[in-house]
């Protein structure tokens, strides 16, 4: 077993300083303390760690070996305690975030653009995927927090945080003319060529829902990787798209692209924040969190 560690300690400050007053100095101890405690550990592990004369100490040989083991452990220690401070700081650390295209374009990114401005030293590390990864990224330790948009699946150690309302909307360009400011059934959709996104994302699964509980099942012309080609396909009027209406506002307020209406209102959804409440968050996280939060 290690003896008392702060024996250690003054063993390394006398070395260092080279003497017992500049160890005492800076121990804030008396000298006779000093000279007590290197005692106390030469008692402890049975060796004589200096040679003593009327000229100062000197290190005996196994002094030498011991001082070398101790001087790397001690340094790491303060370095770790020096990199603590900077992390408290906020000079130093990372935040870890998972997110969609969608909920990174739409509503991260300004955050972390003024995140970055007000803390440069922290590094950002954000894994792009779809709610489900996130939450899986989550749940797995992966990431500090994520930002998802609902629904999604609820778990009792997951906090979720309300940040944006989003709305889901139906696109469409010249070619569906005969559509524009008519009020429609969402069984229409039935016979439309339409485009959704692939996969399991939140987006997809949502609307999908929502339809076949308002009896309607579709079968989408076209199944895109991103929001973002549904637009081209729909301005190229090769369909009606399905988008969070934030993908397509340019084209929505040019005129170039229209929405269409129908008689029953598409609910709300929101992008939320959520984190693991079983886990300690790092400081930084809980700052971009704060920040967000505080809008």
């Amino acid at each position: 077993m290690i003896s008392n560690l702060e024996y250690y300690k003054t063993f390394y400050y006398v070395v260092k300083t080279g003497s017992i007053t500049g160890a005492a100095n800076i121990l804030s101890v008396s000298q006779p303390a000093v000279s007590q405690a290197i005692h106390q550990l030469e008692s402890s592990i049975g060796v004589t760690l200096f040679n003593r004369s009327s000229r100062g100490i000197k290190l005996t040989q196994e002094g030498e070996l011991l001082y070398r083991y101790v001087s790397s452990g001690y340094e790491t220690i303060e370095l770790g305690q020096q990199r603590l401070e900077q992390m408290l700081h906020l000079d130093a650390g990372e935040v870890r975030i998972g997110a969609s295209d969608m909920t990174l374009r739409f509503f991260l990114l300004p955050y972390l653009e003024r995140f970055h401005e007000k803390y440069p030293n922290i590094k950002v590390t954000v894994t792009n995927g779809p709610t489900p990864e996130t939450m899986r990224s989550l749940i797995d330790g992966k990431i500090d927090f994520g930002v998802v948009s609902t629904p999604f699946e609820k778990n009792p150690g997951i906090d979720e945080i309300p940040v944006r309302e989003i709305q889901d909307t139906f696109i469409a360009g010249r070619r569906f003319t005969q559509y524009k400011n008519r009020m429609l059934g969402f069984e229409e959709l039935e016979h439309l060529p339409l485009i959704f996104l692939e996969g399991q994302t939140s987006t997809s699964s949502y609307m999908r829902d929502f339809l076949l509980r308002n009896n309607v099942e579709i079968h989408p012309e076209f199944e895109l990787a991103t929001s973002d080609m549904i637009v081209q396909f729909a301005l190229r009027n090769l369909g009606v798209g399905c988008v969070v209406r934030d993908f397509a506002s340019e084209y929505l307020e040019s005129g170039i692209l229209f929405e269409l209406r129908f008689n029953k209102i598409i609910p709300h959804r929101n992008f939320c924040v959520i984190k693991d409440n079983t886990h300690a968050m790092s400081i930084a996280a809980t700052k971009l969190i704060e920040l967000i939060a505080d809008d």
